[in-house]
């Protein structure tokens, strides 16, 4: 059955949280306060955040430092997921990947359908493998974090989650979680 098993144990995974955004600041990223708050009100550790412009190499620059720590597990990006024509984290992110996680980006859009509507569609939002870490990138919305978190993400990353999460894939975790 699908769900949380309680009878298991749960493993925090180490996280950070990035804004892409060439607006907000830290007293202004609500959408990055946001993942923080919910990720470490989950029993998950927050190791690091920031915040860099829309622009491919400061993306690509933080994501490449974090994804060289270990204790780094999971990334969650928010914000550059549009068609604005500063909108670049898929352009960043993605020649990172080994692998692409097709199945949030269809996830996340669903969930989206019910909030925003066909709204959803223009989201570009996506996630996959890097190394051995985990990216998961989501509009910049505050709405759009909550709908990514509330359901998902917070399910993905929790290891008693039957019959699978992501902790599962994670080589810290891989025999503890099978």
């Amino acid at each position: 059955m699908s769900g949380i098993d309680p009878s298991l144990t749960f493993h925090p995974l180490g996280m950070a949280v990035l804004t892409i955004s060439d607006t907000r600041n830290e007293s202004t990223d609500t959408s990055g306060a946001l993942l923080c708050d919910r990720l470490t009100g989950a029993g998950h550790v927050l190791h690091a955040r920031a915040i860099v412009r829309d622009d491919i190499a400061a993306i690509r620059g933080q994501l490449e430092a974090w994804l060289a720590r270990p204790e780094i597990e999971v990334i969650l990006t928010t914000g550059g997921t549009g068609f604005s024509p500063r909108d670049n984290t898929p352009e960043a992110v993605k020649p990172l990947l080994r692998r692409e996680m097709d199945g949030f980006a269809v996830a996340f859009q669903t969930r989206s359908l019910q909030t925003v509507g066909v709204a959803a569609m223009q989201s570009r939002a996506f996630a996959g493998q890097a190394g051995d870490s985990f990216i998961f990138c989501v509009p910049g919305s505050t709405g759009a974090c909550r709908d990514a978190w509330d359901g998902l993400l917070e399910l993905e990353f929790d290891s008693r989650h039957k019959p699978c999460s992501i902790a599962g894939a994670l080589p810290r975790l891989c025999d503890v979680c099978a």
